[in-house]
């Protein structure tokens, strides 16, 4: 997962231009550089509260970030307390499974990797239009824009969408994006691969969480649909992080769970 640091954006962006002189595009590409430049500079870890709701999967749980993967404390899975003896026993086990681990950097790589690819169609995928400022703010409606090509199947389901973003004007970071996607995405030669059906939304919210940190605290996804004919697309997520607090960038997964064990539930 990517944690935000400004570090020295004011040295890279100098004397640039007040966002009130700027026209919608380019209030979105600043935006874009600048959330770009502080991922690649963030080598920050943070202990956080998360409640995930999913379809037969809700989650109340204390996460840990750590330098060779993020380490999770579940206290309440679908509606049962967890005891004590079983919230040590998971996290051991994942300490003690190589594997385990492995293969959750791959995903968070891979997740990394999409959600800058996505982050770069921002400017481009849609025709913007600055709608309201205020109170430092400045709010932006999206819309897809015929003559974009998507590159890729992910990036068609994007670019269907229309909806607002937010930014924060002084450091020119986003707050909020959200979306719905306003017509049906077909893959493959009459959607024989996939569809998603119009409708479906998304809203993710984001908190300055420090002095020159951000996180994504809030996840709203609904989206329906079919793939491969036979398979239900059934991504509904409903997620709320809060109680932030800046860890040691060397924290070690043992040093990690007793500082899980340590928080209140």
């Amino acid at each position: 997962m990517r944690r935000a640091r400004l570090l020295a954006w004011a040295v890279v962006v100098g004397a640039c231009a007040s966002v009130s002189a700027l026209d919608p595009k380019e209030i979105v590409q600043q935006a874009v550089t600048a959330e770009l430049y502080a991922n690649d500079h963030d080598n920050s870890r943070w202990l956080y509260y998360d409640v995930s709701e999913k379809p037969g999967n809700d989650v109340t749980q204390w996460a840990a970030e750590t330098p060779n993967g993020d380490l999770d404390r579940i206290v309440d899975q679908n509606g049962r307390k967890v005891p004590e003896h079983e919230q040590r026993g998971r996290m051991e086990a994942f300490i003690h499974n190589p594997t385990a681990q492995a293969r959750q950097r791959k995903s968070g790589q891979h997740d990394d990797q999409q959600a800058t690819q996505m982050l770069k169609l921002l400017p481009n995928a849609f025709i913007w239009a600055q709608t309201g400022q205020q109170d430092g703010k400045t709010i932006l409606h999206f819309r897809p824009d015929p003559k974009f090509n998507p590159p890729t199947w992910e990036s068609r389901v994007f670019a269907a969408m229309e909806g607002d973003m937010t930014v924060e004007d002084a450091h020119h970071r986003i707050l909020s994006l959200k979306g719905r996607l306003i017509h049906s995405v077909k893959f493959g030669v009459f959607g024989f691969f996939g569809d998603l059906e119009a409708g479906g939304s998304f809203n993710v919210e984001r908190r300055q969480i420090g002095p020159n940190e951000w996180q994504i605290t809030q996840t709203h996804i609904h989206i329906q649909g079919h793939a491969l004919v036979f398979r239900t697309i059934s991504d509904q997520e409903d997620e709320v992080k809060s109680r932030f607090h800046e860890l040691p960038g060397d924290l070690s997964f043992p040093q990690a769970e007793k500082v899980l064990m340590e928080q209140k539930e």
